[in-house]
């Protein structure tokens, strides 16, 4: 039986045009539902909540086989990077519930 895979993509953004927690808000809104809406990934900001010129984003993706997870992390990524702020670290994981 195929379980499929979950990936998970966990990165540290830069904002260094925010200058308040409002900004930085509606900036990381708009970025967490083209996530979403793009990739059918689950969106949560995870730390840095007190800084406005700082977050981190853990995105999660589901998908049948290693191959399309792995795409779906990296488009996600590619966006990310393509984005008006900094992309910071990054790391990355597929699992296989089950296992």
């Amino acid at each position: 039986m195929n379980r499929g895979y979950v990936g998970i993509l966990s990165v540290e953004l830069h904002l260094p045009e925010n200058r308040s927690l409002k900004g930085k808000r509606k900036e990381l809104l708009t970025v967490k539902a083209q996530l979403q809406r793009r990739f059918g990934a689950s969106v949560a900001e995870v730390d840095h909540h007190e800084l406005w010129q700082r977050s981190r984003l853990t995105v999660s993706c589901v998908a049948r086989s290693y191959r399309d997870v792995e795409k779906q992390l990296d488009d996600a990524e590619r966006y990310l990077a393509g984005q008006a702020f900094e992309l910071g670290t990054s790391e990355r994981e597929v699992v296989r519930p089950g296992e």
